[in-house]
């Protein structure tokens, strides 16, 4: 016969502010009763010094862009300001299921693109049906866009100067999604 244990209360979930580190450690137990006879009050011995924390930032989820040419509708007007929010694995992973991305891999930017954009000019929604009638230096951009923001966190860098040692920022550039 098996013997179960008993289980334990199931803990509190806990949110994150960014800059948190998993996993969350339990809270401190409580100190120990001092010994009968012994002084009560803090610990004898140096108290350390507080602790100054750096402020927490906040998560930034969305990122606006301003597309090079711009996406035309059916009624011809133009589409050049939008957002694209940061994406999840499920972003990643939910495509690849997609008869479209199996048959021609080269598509999984389109139907990636097609789920993170949230917004784009005075469209009421944006679909991977949009983003694969956009113009290819438009496609170009997003892709490199949508790797800036999901891999570094921005799109700019601070670098210095080899020579003279002068601070200053770049944009970021890099590959293609779906190609190595």
């Amino acid at each position: 016969m098996r013997r179960m244990a008993a289980k334990a209360p199931a803990a509190a979930p806990q949110t994150a502010a960014a800059g948190a580190d998993f996993p969350r450690s339990a809270p401190a137990a409580a100190p120990a009763e001092a010994p009968a006879g012994a002084p009560a009050g803090p610990p004898a011995g140096p108290a350390a010094p507080p602790v100054e924390t750096a402020p927490r930032q906040e998560l930034r989820t969305e990122f606006p862009f301003e597309l090079p040419r711009g996406y035309v509708d059916d009624a011809g007007t133009v589409h050049r300001d939008g957002v694209m929010r940061l994406s999840t694995a499920r972003d990643e992973l939910i495509p690849l299921r997609d008869v479209r991305v199996q048959e021609n891999p080269a598509y999984l930017s389109v139907v990636l693109l097609g789920r993170v954009i949230t917004r784009l000019g005075t469209l009421p929604s944006v679909h991977d049906g949009i983003v694969e009638n956009m113009f290819a230096s438009d496609l170009a951009f997003l892709q490199d866009f949508y790797r800036q923001i999901n891999a570094e966190g921005h799109t700019r860098a601070a670098v210095a100067c080899p020579h003279c040692s002068e601070a200053f920022e770049v944009e970021l550039g890099g590959s293609r999604l779906g190609e190595s």
